[in-house]
């Protein structure tokens, strides 16, 4: 499957095109290998690091989509590699 669609699937994005521009512009990285294609395909294993706002995104990725749904079946395909930050109590 290509990246940008899946990103776009994955509601990582509200556009094809802005997922495009993301890859294009050099911040994305696919298995730790930078990509600029936003055609180039991945598979289910597969672990994306790219900017999302002003934040790196690590995912790792459990299953290709066949549409973009709701956002409970755009998070079945993924997993979320972030560092979960800590309460700010417990700080």
């Amino acid at each position: 499957m290509r990246l940008d669609k899946w990103l776009w699937q994955a509601r990582f994005f509200k556009s094809r095109a802005l997922s495009a521009e993301v890859i294009e512009s050099g911040h994305c990285r696919v298995n730790g290998q930078r990509t600029r294609k936003p055609g180039h395909g991945i598979c289910i294993g597969d672990v994306l690091t790219f900017v999302q706002g002003q934040q790196v995104r690590v995912i790792k990725v459990l299953a290709l989509g066949l549409r973009r749904g709701p956002a409970a079946e755009a998070q079945a395909l993924y997993l979320d590699l972030d560092p979960q930050p800590l309460p700010e109590a417990l700080e």
